[in-house]
């Protein structure tokens, strides 16, 4: 292969490997056949001087960078040298060379679209590393995108990549940006040639987000500028798309039907994170990496210690439940043998009417109709669904078999899941509202929970949407208010977890509906979505969740 011009002594070009408007990447090799990755920076320096205001950036940035590698990370590159061409004075970083594939590679075919939950919440982790062991050093990288995020298949770490980028003045990062960057992943501040540590934060989000659903939140169809515009704007602009919704979509059709399920369960903090990081304004993020790692590595601990928590419940409500299966099969028994025989009824509780039969009826009075047994059938099942949720109410909120150090992680995670990650703003902005809420200022706080919904703050989105199913709020559609709902129950929220399964379950009873001031919207009813939606409520330690199961067993049973 023909050089294209000589790096340094000792240092061979052997061709390019990537080249972009942030500078080209090649292939090198120093003398004894050691292989590494050289980063050329597009900007020639004039003079090795400290008049060349270029080089001084150089050499200052150039000093940040290895004190990143002062301290080795097994999720950074290592940066072996930098310094000047011998042709052409550009500038450049020889960096150790990672064999793998990187993650937009890792995307694409033969490979799945999406990753599994599994293997994002390790990018996660092992990213978030990176992040900051550099953010720590004072080094923000400017250039978080896929494909320079490696798998080395040596260690089965992921690596961050071509810290290019932040060793650019700022007019070098606007061009760059501007006319070849990467778009897709760039934070809205990039637009003006800003850089911070919160964004690198937004990028990690960008990442994180398209390893969950296979495409990026404002994906880049063509590189007109047209285009290019387009997902500037959805940054600047757009709320993020549903996340949960695009990876069931994207789902790879190979998948079994189980598995796929299973891939379905993003924990609710990780879906809470990625949408901090994808805040608009900086502030609203994590503040660095040190703080998104610190998130990261906490919550991935409670999981731990919640998933082995509830295994031992499960084998607890396992045993529990087939105790109660077998009962209900000896109720239907007897059921059926009452019906058969049209013998007494003594003792078998006729939800209907509130009241007991008499110890002995007239044959002609015994209700045999095959509807009557099987809405007792029903009853008794709806019956013991609820014990079994009280059981598992249980469990959750006694005090007894569970250690301490058990019961400390899981109430923390009830408190995270309750509540998505919020900056200090957020809940600054939350308290007034509230305040003016019970001030009778209601329009006022309106305005606060609407800023603060298309920020995805959870309890805002609850309360803007609730307000317009109440009739309250005029300025959103049913539609949109249920929406809203449903949106901030899966991020968490119990007490729109709550409100979501009673207006799915009590859709058709305009009575209830009425009752509660529901009556503006038509809902759609889904009893299974509902009870689902309640049952997780009550596991969060909502007592009027339980009063609604309750209320849901005597209204089937008046049927």
């Amino acid at each position: 292969m023909a050089k294209v011009f000589t790096i340094t002594e000792g240092l061979e070009n052997m061709g390019a490997m990537k080249t972009g408007g942030q500078g080209s990447v090649y292939k090198g090799r120093r003398v004894g056949e050691i292989i590494t990755a050289v980063k050329l920076l597009p900007t020639p320096v004039y003079s090795e001087s400290e008049e060349d205001k270029n080089y001084v950036a150089f050499q200052n940035e150039v000093k940040k960078l290895r004190k990143v590698n002062e301290i080795p990370n097994p999720n950074v590159v290592k940066i072996l040298g930098a310094g000047i061409t011998e042709s052409g004075n550009f500038p450049y970083i020889e960096m150790e060379y990672i064999e793998g594939s990187d993650l937009e590679e890792l995307l694409k075919p033969p490979n799945d679209r999406v990753f599994t939950v599994s293997e994002v919440l390790k990018v996660a982790e092992q990213l978030s590393h990176a992040l900051a062991h550099c953010h720590k050093a004072d080094v923000k990288h400017g250039d978080i995108k896929s494909n320079n995020v490696k798998f080395n298949i040596h260690t089965g770490n992921y690596i961050l990549l071509d810290f290019g980028m932040s060793i650019m003045s700022d007019e070098e990062r606007r061009t760059s940006w501007r006319h070849a960057g990467a778009i897709e992943f760039m934070a809205p501040e990039q637009n003006e040639g800003q850089m911070f540590f919160q964004t690198d934060v937004y990028s990690f989000g960008v990442i994180l987000f398209e390893l969950l659903c296979g495409k990026v939140p404002f994906p880049l169809h063509d590189n007109s500028e047209t285009a290019r515009n387009a997902v500037m704007v959805g940054h600047l602009q757009e709320p993020p798309p549903d996340l949960l919704q695009l990876r069931r979509a994207a789902l790879p059709a190979t998948w079994s039907t189980a598995k796929k399920e299973q891939e379905m369960q993003v924990p609710e903090w990780l879906g809470a994170l990625i949408y901090k990081c994808l805040e608009k304004k900086p502030a609203y993020r994590f503040i660095n990496g040190e703080e998104l790692h610190e998130y990261i590595v906490r919550n991935s601990i409670i999981t731990a210690s919640k998933n082995e928590w509830i295994n031992e419940r499960i084998n607890l409500l396992q045993q529990e439940n087939e105790r109660l299966m077998r009962e209900k099969e000896q109720l239907q028994e007897r059921l059926l043998h009452y019906r058969q025989s049209g013998s007494s009824l003594a003792g078998v509780a006729d939800h209907s009417g509130g009241h007991k039969q008499a110890a002995t009826v007239p044959n002609h009075a015994t209700p045999t109709s095959k509807s009557w047994a099987a809405r007792n059938v029903v009853l008794i099942t709806i019956f013991l669904l609820l014990v079994i949720a009280g059981l598992v109410f249980f469990l959750v909120r006694s005090p007894f078999n569970t250690t301490a150090t058990v019961k400390k992680p899981v109430r923390t995670t009830v408190v995270n899941q309750t509540r998505a990650p919020e900056s200090r703003q957020a809940a600054e902005k939350l308290k007034e509202a509230n305040r003016l809420i019970k001030d009778n200022r209601l329009a006022e706080a309106l305005v606060i929970y609407k800023d603060l919904a298309r920020q995805q703050v959870p309890e805002a989105m609850f309360r803007y949407g609730n307000y317009g199913l109440l009739n309250k709020n005029e300025s959103i559609n049913c539609k949109d208010a249920f929406g809203l709902i449903l949106r901030a129950a899966a991020l968490g929220y119990g007490p729109a977890k709550r409100t979501a399964g009673f207006l799915y379950c009590f859709a058709g009873n305009d009575s209830t509906l009425q009752a509660r001031g529901y009556h503006r919207c038509n809902f759609p009813e889904n009893i299974n979505k509902g009870s689902k939606l309640l049952m997780e409520a009550l596991l969060m330690g909502d007592s009027t969740a339980a009063r609604l199961l309750n209320t849901l067993n005597r209204s089937a049973g008046s049927l």
